[in-house]
């Protein structure tokens, strides 16, 4: 394999993560860092640390990590395609429609390889939950129920939990589906005292006729990450933080107990919490980005206009949320 010269761009919470797999990920050289504010978190490992993307791209690199606050996202991801480097952005890819398309457009311009930092895709519980749906194991897909709510992060300041958290949850949504929204719906609060929204119930229909729905908040001392998928076979559960994936399946036998058919509903099948591979989905992510600028084929990578698309969604909820009404998308 050849080995790939890669540079980091913000060395802050976020970016230590980077830069350890980085450091370790076969066929990649981390080879320098840039954060105007230096090593704070002792990442570099002895490598160069530079204060302006520049000097790094004068020092040759590959491709880009780009781990900054979303603010700056359009202006360091131009610079990289300018300079004819490949780049994984974080994620959301710009905090509007505008700056992520202009991002879409300067990559799509040189040839470049972009890439969007949503790492729920690579999750083990959902990347199994999406290969049993494919697999016809959930028969048809009826609702998609997401719950993404803890305390707030002090490292966020320049957006609130629907662009931050959010656009996890329409991320993968959309992926395990493989749908696109087609109506979405929402209320925001704040209730924190800082200047973006903390908290966000959204609802929405995807373009297969699948109901969705979000609850996101940074409200919460109980931090949960779980998505639930409804289908004609029965629920999977997805717990992010474990990546444990269970199947409740719809069950096949006639309960003659009135009593308890009645209390019951819907009858109940087998429950299985599947036994799967759990590969950190950081390193799925840097290695899945490491073979699509190798050239591989075959690979599973956020592209840009899939990160285009998620913010589009996102805007549009913000946007829902202060007409008070749904928006068609």
């Amino acid at each position: 394999m050849a080995t790939l010269r890669a540079g980091l761009i913000g060395a802050g919470m976020m970016g230590r993560n980077h830069a350890r797999v980085l450091g370790s990920l076969d066929g990649v050289e981390l080879v320098g860092i840039v954060d105007p504010n230096g090593d704070q978190h002792n990442v570099a490992g002895g490598r160069p640390v530079f204060d302006s993307v520049e000097k790094l791209i004068e020092h040759g690199i590959d491709y880009a990590m780009v781990a900054v606050p979303t603010a700056f996202h359009l202006e360091v991801g131009t610079m990289l395609a300018d300079a004819g480097v490949h780049a994984i952005i974080e994620k959301p890819l710009a905090e509007s429609v505008e700056k992520a398309q202009l991002l879409v457009e300067a990559f799509a311009r040189r040839g470049l390889i972009g890439g969007v930092g949503h790492i729920e895709r690579y999750n083990p519980a959902l990347q199994s939950a999406r290969a049993r749906i494919a697999a016809g194991d959930l028969g048809e897909v009826y609702q998609v129920v997401t719950r993404r709510q803890g305390p707030f992060p002090g490292r966020i300041a320049d957006v609130g939990v629907v662009m931050d958290l959010a656009t996890h949850d329409i991320d993968l949504t959309a992926w395990v589906t493989q749908q696109s929204y087609a109506r979405i719906a929402a209320e925001i609060t704040h209730r924190s005292g800082r200047p973006h929204e903390d908290l966000v119930a959204a609802t929405g229909l995807l373009s297969g006729g699948t109901v969705v729905s979000h609850l996101v908040n940074w409200l919460s001392p109980l931090k949960e990450r779980t998505t639930i998928i409804t289908g004609e076979k029965g629920t999977f559960v997805a717990d992010t933080l474990t990546a444990d994936l269970t199947f409740y399946e719809n069950g096949n036998i006639v309960t003659t107990w009135d009593g308890v058919s009645q209390f019951r509903g819907v009858s109940e099948g087998n429950v299985t919490r599947f036994a799967i591979a759990k590969p950190e989905p950081l390193r799925v992510e840097h290695q899945q980005f490491r073979n699509a600028v190798l050239g591989q084929e075959d690979i599973d990578l956020v592209t840009l206009e899939q990160g285009l698309a998620t913010v589009r969604v996102a805007q549009a909820a913000l946007e829902a949320a202060k007409k008070g009404k749904a928006i068609n998308l």
